[in-house]
């Protein structure tokens, strides 16, 4: 039996999710051979795929049970805002929308240890909700590989949205519970300019992907 991570993210279903093109579109906006940071790597689903493509990875992760699955990657265990290696890298990943927690706080930490491991000519690279999603999203279920997913109790106050994600794997359910903030384009490209970062462009069509760079 697995357990759960510090932020409530079932190991179990992390183990479980397949890539879904994260390592590929990384690749494309990296660079061949590109070293690359992967903060919040989780069981290394998208490491993987990018050590198989011919990348450096170091996975970093809160949570020392995701890492032990981690089979190719080097592996730090730390907070992504108390991370500091001491080193830079071509890319730096940040997957699974860590832009929008809720506490400003924390959201700049996280920029900011982006941007102090990015090396000159670098590129952050970021997955998160942008504001139209906010306004979409729907309670509903999906399915990705062997697991169920219900987004359910949605609830939205201002510029926060608060929601229950459910997994059910096989005989196993799951609840998350999770809250997001909205951050309108404008507000991004100031908090990334607080850390010393500058929007260089969106990677995917729907803007959930975009890449940034150092001053």
């Amino acid at each position: 039996m697995t357990g759960i991570a510090p932020d409530g993210c079932p190991v179990a279903v992390y183990l479980a999710l397949p890539p879904m093109g994260e390592a590929e579109l990384v690749h494309a906006a990296t660079g061949r051979g590109a070293s690359v940071l992967d903060l919040g790597c989780g069981t290394g689903r998208i490491a993987h795929g990018l050590v198989e493509l011919g990348h450096e990875v170091v996975g970093v992760d809160e949570s020392a049970e995701m890492l032990t699955h981690v089979r190719v990657a080097s592996t730090v265990q730390s907070s992504i805002a108390a991370l500091d290696l001491d080193r830079t890298f071509d890319a730096v990943l940040m997957a699974s929308h860590l832009l929008n927690v809720p506490d400003d706080t924390e959201r700049r930490a996280r920029l900011a240890t982006g941007a102090r491991h990015l090396a000159p000519g670098g590129r952050l690279i970021v997955q998160w909700h942008p504001p139209e999603w906010f306004e979409r999203v729907r309670e509903g279920e999906g399915r990705a590989g062997d697991v169920l997913i219900a987004l359910r109790d949605i609830r939205r106050a201002g510029d926060l949205l608060s929601a229950v994600a459910e997994y059910r794997l096989r005989e196993e359910t799951w609840e998350h519970p999770f809250a997001a903030r909205r951050l309108a384009v404008m507000q991004l490209h100031e908090q990334l300019a607080t850390a010393g970062l500058v929007f260089d462009s969106w990677c995917t069509d729907d803007r959930t992907w975009f890449a940034a760079t150092r001053h």
